[in-house]
């Protein structure tokens, strides 16, 4: 019998296309929900100020940032396919490390010899 190696995992299959159109659909209405309330606004909204221009820029600029948005792809997430019939192995026990012992550096000094007789240093 043939045993399959790439069989993929659930999760590591990427969105459905239907439930990505649908949550760039529903981004799409909301978006414009709220430029249809900026345009209503503006007429609204009396005596005219400075919000008024708020609503009106809102008014304007919110259709192409809502069809930008809406045609803009979710970025696939998926890292790989996982194999559901892949088993897990046991590490080895991580053994401690022994510590390096740094250089030691030692200095003796050495009596002078015994007659007495030491040279100055610079004498000629």
């Amino acid at each position: 019998m043939k045993k399959r190696t790439n069989t993929p995992s659930a999760t590591s299959l990427p969105v459905a296309p239907r439930t990505e159109a649908d949550g760039r659909v529903r981004q799409y209405v909301i978006t414009m929900s709220i430029r249809t309330a900026c345009v209503i606004l503006v007429f609204a909204v009396q005596p005219l100020g400075w919000w008024t221009w708020i609503f009106a820029i809102g008014a304007a600029f919110l259709p192409y940032i809502a069809v930008v948005f809406a045609n803009t792809p979710a970025p696939e997430d998926v890292a790989g396919i996982e194999s559901p019939d892949r088993q897990l192995t046991q590490a080895a026990p991580a053994v401690p490390a022994q510590p390096e012992v740094p250089p030691v550096i030692m200095i003796r000094e050495t009596p002078p010899p015994a007659g007495g007789t030491a040279e100055k240093p610079g004498a000629a």
